[in-house]
């Protein structure tokens, strides 16, 4: 786990730098500079909407007495995918765009849920609980 979040913290942002500045080579720096800044601004207005959407229904479901399962996951995913679309790249960029755009987010979505039963039936995740709360 440790040398995930070495890599995730340190070798995915010198891919990223190296990319920009590829970028910036072809188009040129002010360019490269506006494209990492409207992906910003469009992909917080987009994880902005989308989430007022989760929300809405997410409280409508427990209006109903059902368990919002699905959109719980759809609300975890829209906050990753908005945080990676504010840190600067392509890469964080793409996988944020991912997880904003629902038919993109409706694919993963699924292949986290298999991941998260997968690992319940291993036993390599517990759920625990405080009774207080």
């Amino acid at each position: 786990m440790f040398l995930k979040l070495i890599m995730l913290f340190t070798v995915i942002p010198i891919i990223e730098l190296m990319l920009l500045l590829r970028i910036n080579q072809y188009i040129g720096f002010g360019y490269t500079i506006l494209l990492v800044f409207l992906t910003g601004v469009v992909g917080a207005f987009l994880a902005k909407q989308q989430g007022r959407g989760i929300l809405h229904r997410i409280k409508r479901d427990m209006a109903q007495g059902q368990m919002p399962g699905d959109e719980l996951v759809n609300g975890l995913c829209v906050l990753i995918g908005g945080a990676l679309l504010l840190t600067p790249g392509i890469i964080t960029d793409i996988a944020g765009f991912s997880l904003v755009i629902p038919s993109t987010r409706h694919a993963l979505k699924q292949s986290i849920k298999r991941k998260m039963k997968q690992m319940i039936r291993e036993g390599t995740v517990h759920v625990h609980y405080h009774k207080d709360l």
